[in-house]
């Protein structure tokens, strides 16, 4: 059985920069909130779906935000009952972008490849 609410990680580089939560910095406060608020619920949900969470396979997960300004998308995926936040970003476009989804599945692949390594020592 899952423990809710699961438990939130930023992904962090091999340099130790988490680009998430730089990202997440950078945006007007109220668009912090309610991006905060979308992953708050995602988080505490035991069913993930449509609008607030989509999938794109191979456990690749969005949290679909609605901000003043336009749509923000947080990229992650769950390892070992966390949610791992890996890529976020505002959408221009109704489709979420390749390389958007292309850089979640590396970071994704860095971050398991890690966790791997971590658990061998």
């Amino acid at each position: 059985m899952r423990h809710l609410p699961r438990s939130i990680r930023f992904f962090a580089t091999g340099e130790g920069n988490e680009p998430v939560r730089e990202w997440l910095k950078a945006l007007a406060k109220e668009e912090r909130r309610i991006i905060g608020e979308d992953v708050k619920t995602v988080q505490a949900t035991l069913q993930w779906r449509k609008p607030l969470v989509d999938s794109f396979g191979n456990g690749l997960w969005e949290v679909r935000s609605t901000l003043p300004s336009g749509i923000a998308r947080v990229l992650f995926f769950e390892h070992r009952g966390e949610m791992i936040l890996l890529h976020g970003f505002k959408k221009k476009t109704q489709k979420t972008p390749e390389d958007a989804i292309r850089l979640a599945q590396q970071r994704k692949r860095d971050y398991e490849k890690a966790a791997e390594q971590a658990s061998r020592k």
